[in-house]
Formats: structure tokens, C-alpha cells, sequence
């Protein structure tokens, strides 16, 4: 998938979580998504030198779920610090934080390259499907489902949904 159609679905993502508690939900998820999705891309390609020219291809160094996982809570870590000097424990922050790089590799499952699998001790790659990183339909549909997030999270602050705060049935 293209990179921008990897920010777009992580934030949506990270904002639907997030918007349940904090409302600086949309820049912490915009800030998380981009660098999260940023270092696992910078540091999971390289560049090979074919007969057609150059093409970047995955390392198994970021583009496996658990390493995934380390490399997408990076971005958050001064956010948590800057939480606990405060005195504050941003828990919802380090869940949300967790997903960034499951989120990434979910996406990454539906390209021609896939994901890294360790099998036999080998990596062995994996993929769902066997789209071209862009392919139009695909980063047009992973995109509109990140923008589709963010209109539910962004939906979901509106007054109307905390009726019971207010004596309506006395």
C-alpha cells in the first residue's frame, strides 16, 4: 500500500480508539500514525538494483507482527513520558499505540509482497491477497474505510450521545 493510504487507515483507527478518552484525540492519533507508520517504513526497505531499475523491497527487520508492534509504539514513548511527569497514566495512549504496526502489517497482508512469516526457521512471505502496493481499488478502499474512522470518532463527541446527563425523563 502506498504510504499516505497507511496514514489515512492508522489514524482513523487510532482516532476511533482514542476518542473515547481524550479530546486531543485527532492530532496525538495523527502525530502516533504518521511517525509510527514513518520508521517502520524507513527502516523496513531497501533498495535492490534490478535490470528495470530500482525497486525498494521489505526487510523481515520491521515487517513482521511482533517487531511491527515495538517499532509502532516508538513515536508514542515521549508522549507517555510527558503523561507520567505529570502525573498522568496514558494507558489508552499504549493501547493505542500497540496498534500502529499490526495496523500497517494488516494492510501490507493485502500487497503482492506480503509480510514476513518465520516458517522452519526461515522468513517466508505472506499475503492475503496479491494487489500491487498501488493498485488504485485497494489504497481507495483502505483509505476510505480510514477516512470512514474518522468520521465515526469525530461523530461520536457530539453532545446528543450524553442524553443521560440531563434530566429529560424527570
Amino acid at each position: 500500500m502506498k504510504l499516505v493510504t497507511h496514514y489515512l487507515f492508522t489514524t482513523g483507527l487510532l482516532s476511533l480508539i482514542m476518542s473515547m478518552f481524550t479530546p486531543y484525540y485527532l492530532v496525538l492519533s495523527g502525530v502516533v500514525a504518521i511517525a509510527g507508520n514513518l520508521i517502520i517504513d524507513g527502516l523496513g526497505h531497501k533498495e535492490v538494483q534490478t535490470r528495470r531499475g530500482t525497486i525498494p523491497t521489505r526487510t523481515p527487520l520491521t515487517h513482521t507482527y511482533p517487531r511491527s508492534v515495538v517499532w509502532g509504539l516508538l513515536p508514542s514513548i515521549p508522549f507517555l513520558l510527558l503523561g507520567y511527569f505529570l502525573g498522568y497514566y496514558l494507558w489508552w495512549l499504549a493501547v493505542a499505540s500497540v496498534l500502529v504496526g499490526p495496523s500497517h502489517m494488516f494492510l501490507d497482508m493485502f500487497t503482492e509482497a506480503g509480510v514476513y512469516v518465520k516458517k522452519g526457521g526461515k522468513w517466508r512471505r505472506y499475503a492475503l491477497a496479491h494487489f500491487r502496493y498501488n493498485n488504485p481499488f485497494a489504497n481507495g478502499l483502505a483509505a476510505l474505510a480510514g477516512v470512514f474512522m474518522l468520521l465515526a470518532s469525530i461523530h461520536g463527541i457530539h453532545y446528543y450521545h450524553y442524553y443521560h446527563y440531563y434530566n429529560y425523563y424527570s
